[in-house]
């Protein structure tokens, strides 16, 4: 039996110790969920754990190059919520650990090409182990991949079938970027330029849906006005990583939206682009980019907020509106408190529910999150029209 209900892998990181800060406030100490700390050293735990009153939950040691503490770490929890990124860089040895040990796995990466491998490397051994891999828990990709999981529910009970179309439209957003954050994009750039066949992991948005591919997606690349939104839209930084999580999600649910679904995600605008004006949309300051460890003070973070759209279409012309809305800076103060409760959803579910192997986040738990995350993580889903 698991010592552990959930370790935090990379406590001693930005977004770690966003993540053991909610479970202490949400789920204290010695409590219902028993959880840990891990890190690489037991010093700069303990300093953390000292900085946000964490003084009584346990340390686990354990190295992202050490294979054999990444093991003995898993075998003593149900569930590793990791922090510990690039991914691509630092997190194939624990994804392999939990995979070998039938541990439950969740994370916020976006780094699409490396989910691909690490689904082709490790999905049949966790379906034999029984572990539960779960990619992309963080603001990429729960609220769009739940979001449009939740506009489909509704769109069935409303029109009594699943929509073929949706358009997940961004309508306002406020926050900042980690490091963290940077780090995992210029490692990208990297691998894509030493191995060329990464580009077209990035582009395609079936490339986490093996032996699968869809119908031509809607371009969201190009600025233009949208008539059923309402508004002009441009162009969303994080799309390529959320419209693979959607695709998978249908996919691993044996195509409940059909295999002619087509998805897309675009910002909202206020107009049209004036003449010789940049293109709209979120883009990185690379001169001004904060370091690993760094990212938005806590000021900064509780500003923050994010409200998304999803317009259900039938063939008919009838739609359905659903919005998904964060309380707190998307990339960190939101997503430190959606990995967290994902984790801790995951590790409750029965396998004979989700059984092992490699998934999406509403493919895996959706029911699940749209329980915890209004009650803890500050989201909340409604239908508006």
């Amino acid at each position: 039996m698991a010592e552990f209900d959930a370790v935090v892998f990379g406590s001693t990181g930005y977004t770690g110790r966003l993540v053991a800060e909610h479970l202490l406030k949400t789920h204290g100490t010695g409590g219902a969920v028993k959880w840990a700390m891990a890190g690489r050293s037991a010093a700069k735990l303990g300093g953390v754990a000292k900085e946000i009153g964490a003084t009584r939950i346990p340390f686990v040691v354990a190295d992202s190059n050490d294979p054999t503490s990444l093991e003995a770490m898993c075998r003593r929890t149900k569930v590793v919520i990791t922090t510990a990124g690039p991914y691509q860089l630092y997190g194939s040895n624990l994804v392999a650990a939990c995979a070998k040990t039938g541990t439950d796995y969740v994370d916020l990466t976006g780094e699409s090409h490396w989910i691909a491998q690490m689904m082709q490397t490790h999905d049949d051994e966790a379906k034999k182990t029984g572990a539960r891999l779960v990619f992309s828990c963080g603001f990429d990709s729960i609220p769009f991949d739940l979001g449009v999981w939740f506009a489909e529910e509704e769109a069935k009970k409303r029109f009594g079938r699943y929509a073929p179309r949706v358009r997940g439209r961004i309508r306002a957003m406020r926050g900042g970027l980690s490091g963290g954050t940077m780090a995992s994009g210029q490692a990208t750039v990297a691998a894509a330029q030493k191995d060329h066949s990464i580009i077209r992991v990035l582009g395609n948005p079936f490339a986490l849906t093996p032996g699968f591919t869809g119908p031509e997606q809607p371009d969201g690349n190009q600025v233009h006005e949208d008539k059923v939104t309402g508004s002009w839209v441009g162009p969303f930084m994080m799309a390529g990583i959320n419209t693979k999580a959607v695709h998978r999600t249908n996919y691993l649910l044996r195509h409940p939206w059909g295999t002619d679904f087509r998805y897309d995600e675009m910002q909202m605008l206020d107009g049209p682009p004036k003449p010789g004006a940049a293109a709209p949309g979120f883009t990185m300051d690379m001169a001004n980019a904060p370091k690993p460890g760094e990212g938005p003070t806590k000021e900064e973070r509780d500003a923050g907020f994010y409200d998304i759209v999803f317009i259900a279409e039938m063939p008919d012309g009838r739609t359905l509106r659903a919005a998904v809305k964060g309380d707190a800076d998307p990339g960190y103060g939101s997503t430190s408190k959606i990995l967290a409760e994902a984790g801790l959803a995951l590790a409750a579910i029965p396998r004979h529910q989700t059984p092992g192997g490699c998934w999406s986040p509403a493919a895996a738990m959706a029911h699940e999150l749209l329980d915890v995350l209004p009650k803890r993580a500050g989201l909340t889903f409604t239908v508006e029209g």
